[in-house]
């Protein structure tokens, strides 16, 4: 009896949460035996110090996760292609996240090197894509009925940036217990439910796969963390976020899928600039959830109001997509 595909979707799901939750169990002493803890950031607010030590490096369970549906569907295209840009992402967190342990300061790899090296994985992933499609790229859904074609050269501008975008939008998240984590899974689960609308199998295996490693991961990133998942994981959930939304033609909807993300990235981009023009800040501190944080918020208060919008815009997302109202 061979079952249908929406079981072997529960299945696999299934699967790949009790698999992270029992490797995080393990990974959880390995890491901690050989010193492999973050050290609280210096900018972030004073009550973060008791981090210090946590394990990092959690990411490494949405690896296994990837590798799980290469070895499952290695003869799907797509799935290549998606994995190959999550686990680049993932080894240059894994460098970021070496480099501030053994530094004792969460200082990793420099800005300008960790955005370049994030645009050369992209771009790799583009033309890998541009040229196994056979150029059939270039469709952008903007509204219920309404999709643009789009040149070459639009399509690798328009990706290119969304990849690195989201990345560093996915990092700037990962900074209270549970907080990129539990954002990124209602995005998540859209671009899954769009595959499945649109008969793309490749996509949904590997979204559903990481959505169920980071619903396994927060059985130990939530409030106390005992595991965080460091640019390892944050980046490997930009890199596939993204990378699925390109493929589906979903550039411009993951801004709004994504939405907690971009007011993150954008409060930091605010911040700088506002006060390198005029001396001031707008906000207590940024990235935007410590500006809740400093304005009396519990940590978990922040993050369950955060996870509340991501699966709210996610919601809103998805309705748009399937015309509701139209």
């Amino acid at each position: 009896m061979t079952l249908g595909p929406e079981w072997q979707a529960v299945l696999l799901f299934a699967f790949i949460v009790v698999l992270t939750i029992s490797a995080g169990a393990r990974l959880i002493p390995f890491l901690a035996k050989r010193s492999l803890g973050q050290s609280a950031y210096e900018d972030a607010p004073q009550t973060h110090a008791v981090k210090s030590g946590t394990p990092t490096m959690g990411g490494l369970l949405f690896v296994l996760a990837l590798l799980v549906v290469v070895v499952l569907h290695y003869a799907a295209i797509w799935v290549l292609a998606l994995a190959g840009l999550g686990l680049g992402c993932a080894a240059i967190g894994f460098v970021d996240d070496l480099i501030a342990i053994r530094g004792g300061r969460n200082r990793g790899l420099r800005a300008r090197v960790k955005l370049a090296a994030t645009a050369v994985v992209a771009a790799a992933f583009l033309l890998f894509a541009w040229h196994a499609a056979g150029a059939g790229f270039g469709v952008l859904f903007v509204w219920p009925g309404r999709e643009i074609l789009i040149s070459q050269t639009v399509w690798f501008a328009l990706g290119l940036v969304t990849i690195v975008a989201t990345t560093h939008a996915v990092n700037l998240t990962d900074g209270l217990d549970g907080l990129a984590a539990g954002t990124v899974i209602p995005p998540l689960l859209v671009l899954t439910w769009i595959a499945w609308r649109t008969n793309s199998p490749p996509i949904v295996w590997v979204d559903l796969a990481i959505a169920a490693a980071v619903l396994g991961f927060l059985a130990f990133n939530r409030f106390p963390a005992r595991l965080i998942m460091g640019d390892t994981g944050s980046l490997l959930l930009g890199g596939i976020l993204a990378g699925s939304a390109i493929l589906l033609g979903a550039q411009l909807l993951l801004v709004l899928i994504g939405a907690v993300f971009v007011a993150e990235a954008l409060s930091v981009i605010l911040q700088v600039a506002s006060f390198k023009l005029t001396g001031k800040r707008i906000f207590r501190m940024s990235p935007l959830h410590h500006h809740f944080e400093l304005g009396g918020w519990p940590e978990t208060k922040v993050t369950y109001v955060f996870w509340g919008a991501s699966a709210a815009c996610s919601a809103l997302g998805a309705a748009l997509y399937a015309g509701v109202g139209r």
